[in-house]
């Protein structure tokens, strides 16, 4: 292959551990890879999901709070 390849680092998570830890069933994450969102691994016939792209997927999907000041009534 000419085109850079990235190694996915640390464990590989089956769909449904990755499902466990998104809190959904199964069909959530098989979408998630059949619509290419996330990174995945094929081995063989078998999809692994690397923990760092679900830890990179979850904090993607983080919305922080909005800091209103303090008013007071006139």
């Amino acid at each position: 292959m000419a085109g850079k390849s990235s190694r996915p680092s640390g464990r590989l998570l089956t769909v449904a551990q990755a499902a466990e830890r998104l809190n959904t069933s199964e069909r959530y994450p098989r979408r998630l890879i059949e619509e290419r969102r996330i990174t995945f691994v094929k081995l063989g016939r078998h999809v692994r999901i690397p923990e760092s792209a679900l830890d990179e997927f979850i904090a993607a999907g983080v919305v922080e709070p909005v800091k209103l000041g303090l008013r007071r009534a006139a």
